[in-house]
């Protein structure tokens, strides 16, 4: 029988990276395929998270099947969805805005002047990098390969709170089938 002690220096917060946390790049970026490794040069930061963080449901729906007489006989996994759900604080960052309200819909600079077109246009799809440090110096990396705004919260102009984007990101299967892929590892980073 195999024996695992408890060990405290495995449990864990998860912090931003000091420059950004969460990137994203068009739909066909190159990804990393570890902690360590670059971005893309098409990897834009969207800029300050709430400190509500990121939040990953993942988790499968099932029917269950039922035998004459109520057994349930069989569970069947109906979908599995894989959604990112976080606000995005920065207003003024031209990136967040292009993630709320497509690319194609934002255009300029904060010294030119942003212009923001709201309209029923379906979003494009994107990969994007979530990058954060946890507990004991240890980094981890998000990769979603293709990813979709799917929805975004209600935006509130108070003079009592920061505007914020709360935005969903649904995750679909790559060519692999995977819908986003987790690297973790002890690095010399420290914050």
């Amino acid at each position: 029988m195999a024996t695992t002690n408890n060990d405290a220096t495995k449990v864990t917060a998860g912090k931003p990276m000091t420059g950004g946390a969460i990137f994203t790049a068009p739909l066909g970026t190159t990804l990393p395929t570890s902690v360590s490794a670059s971005l893309a040069a098409a990897f834009e930061n969207v800029g300050y998270i709430s400190d509500a963080g990121v939040v990953n449901s993942n988790t499968a729906s099932n029917t269950a099947v039922k035998a004459w007489g109520g057994d349930t006989v069989l569970d069947v996994q109906t979908e599995k969805p894989d959604t990112f759900k976080f606000t995005m604080i920065e207003a003024k960052n031209v990136n967040a805005l292009k993630l709320v309200y497509g690319s194609e819909n934002v255009s300029g600079t904060l010294s030119s002047g942003i212009t923001i077109n709201a309209n029923s246009k379906e979003q494009a799809a994107g990969c994007l990098v979530i990058d954060m440090l946890l507990s004991n110096n240890t980094a981890k990396r998000i990769v979603i390969p293709n990813g979709k705004v799917t929805a975004v919260g209600d935006i509130t102009y108070s003079d009592g709170a920061a505007v914020g984007y709360e935005t969903t990101i649904s995750c679909y299967p790559d060519s692999n089938g995977n819908t986003h892929y987790e690297y973790i590892k002890e690095t010399t980073v420290s914050q």
